[in-house]
C-alpha cells in the first residue's frame, strides 16, 4: 500500500508541476501577445484573452473597463456633448454639423473617392484601346495621364507622402548632428545658439523663404517630384529636426562614462564606437525625439499646405473653407478628425518601432 500510495502521489505531483509549467507557458504567452498589442494601441485586447484563458476573470474584467469601457463611455458623453451644443452655434456657413451630418460627408466623400477611380478605370481602358489601333496601323500613339481632380482619400495620401519625405530628411540630418554635439562640447557649443534661434521658428516664415529657393534651385525639364512636394517636404523638414537632434545630442550626452573608457582601453574604431556603443546607448533618446519631431512635422504639413495651397489635408480645409457651401463645415470637421487620428496611428508606429529596436538593442 505505501508503495502504491507513493507512486500515486509522485504521479499526481507530476502532473501538477506539468500543469504549472502549462500555466506559466500560456502567461509567457499572453505577456508577450499584450506587450506587441500595446505598441499599436490595442492592449485592451489582452484581458479578452487571459479571460478566454481563464486567468482571474474579476481581475481582467476590471482592467479591460479601465483600457477600454472608461475611454468608449468619454467617447460617448463627448459625441453626447457635440450634438446638443452645435445646433446652437451658426456661423456664416450655417450651424456647426454634428456627428451625423460629419459621417454623412465621410460617405459622401468615399461615394466621390469611387466615382472619380471608375472614370480614371474608363480613361485609361479607353486610352487603350487608342493606342492599340494606332500601333496596329503603325502610328505613334504619345500617352496621357488622367487629370481628374484628386479626391479626399489621394489628399491623404500626399499628405503622408509628404510627411514621410520630410520626417526622412529631418532624421538625416538631426541624427548625425545629435551625435556629434553630445559627443563634443565645442560642436555643442559651436552649434547651440544656431540651435536656439531656429528652433522657435514658425513654418509660416520658413514657407516662402524655401519657396523662392526650391523655385530657383530645383529646375528641370522632366522633375522627379513636383516643386509643391519638394517645397512642403522642406518645410516639415526644417520645422522637425529640432527634437530628434536636441534629444540625439542628449541621449549621447549621459552615456555611462565608463562605457566610453572601455572603448578607448579596446581601441575601438571610431565608427565601431558609434554603432556598438554610442548608438544603441542613446537609442531611447533618439526615438522619443523622433516621435516628437513625426508630431511636429505633421502639424507643420497642414499648416504649410494650407498657406501655399500645395496638395494634401491643408489644401483640402482651406478649399472647404473658401468654397463655403452647406456642406463645407462638415467636410472641414471629417479633415480635422482624420488629421488627428492619421496624427495618433503614426505615433503609434514609431511607439511600435521604439519599443522593439530599443528591446533588440538592451539584448
Amino acid at each position: 500500500m505505501n508503495s502504491a500510495s507513493k507512486t500515486v502521489d509522485t504521479s499526481q505531483s507530476t502532473e501538477q508541476a506539468a500543469r504549472e509549467q502549462r500555466k506559466a507557458r500560456r502567461a509567457a504567452t499572453l505577456n508577450r501577445v499584450g506587450k506587441g498589442l500595446s505598441m499599436v494601441g490595442l492592449g485592451w485586447i489582452e484581458p479578452i484573452l487571459k479571460i478566454a484563458a481563464g486567468d482571474n476573470p474579476q481581475e481582467q474584467v476590471k482592467s479591460l473597463w479601465q483600457q477600454l469601457g472608461i475611454p468608449l463611455a468619454a467617447i460617448g458623453l463627448f459625441l453626447m456633448l457635440w450634438s446638443m451644443t452645435a445646433p446652437l452655434v451658426n456661423t456664416s456657413l450655417g450651424t456647426i454639423p454634428g456627428p451625423s451630418a460629419m459621417w454623412e460627408q465621410v460617405t459622401v466623400l468615399y461615394a466621390d473617392h469611387q466615382a472619380q477611380r471608375a472614370k480614371e478605370t474608363a480613361f485609361d481602358l479607353r486610352q487603350a484601346e487608342k493606342k492599340a489601333d494606332a500601333v496596329s496601323k503603325g502610328e505613334e500613339y504619345k500617352t496621357h495621364q488622367y487629370t481628374g481632380k484628386p479626391t479626399y482619400l489621394d489628399q491623404i495620401a500626399t499628405s503622408l507622402k509628404t510627411v514621410f519625405m520630410g520626417f526622412v530628411l529631418a532624421s538625416v540630418v538631426a541624427i548625425p548632428l545629435g551625435v556629434f554635439c553630445g559627443l563634443s562640447p565645442t560642436v555643442n557649443a559651436a552649434l547651440n545658439p544656431l540651435i536656439q534661434i531656429f528652433k522657435p521658428v514658425s513654418p509660416l516664415a520658413w514657407l516662402p523663404i524655401v519657396t523662392m529657393v526650391v523655385s530657383a534651385l530645383y529646375v528641370s525639364a522632366d522633375p522627379m517630384f513636383e516643386k509643391s512636394f519638394v517645397t512642403s517636404a522642406v518645410t516639415v523638414t526644417l520645422c522637425s529636426l529640432w527634437p530628434t537632434l536636441i534629444n540625439t545630442a542628449v541621449g549621447v550626452a549621459s552615456i555611462d562614462k565608463d562605457l566610453m573608457n572601455v572603448g578607448r582601453v579596446l581601441q575601438l574604431k571610431w565608427s565601431t564606437k558609434i554603432t556598438k556603443l554610442v548608438l544603441p546607448s542613446s537609442l531611447p533618446y533618439i526615438f522619443t525625439g523622433l516621435r516628437l519631431s513625426l508630431g511636429v512635422g505633421w502639424m507643420v504639413l497642414i499648416a504649410a499646405e494650407m498657406l501655399a495651397q500645395n496638395p494634401g489635408l491643408g489644401k483640402f480645409v482651406w478649399d472647404e473653407f473658401q468654397n463655403g457651401s452647406s456642406a463645407s463645415l462638415a467636410r472641414i470637421m471629417v479633415a480635422v478628425f482624420t488629421i488627428g487620428i492619421i496624427g495618433f496611428l503614426l505615433d503609434r508606429v514609431m511607439y511600435a518601432l521604439q519599443s522593439t529596436f530599443t528591446r533588440s538593442a538592451t539584448r
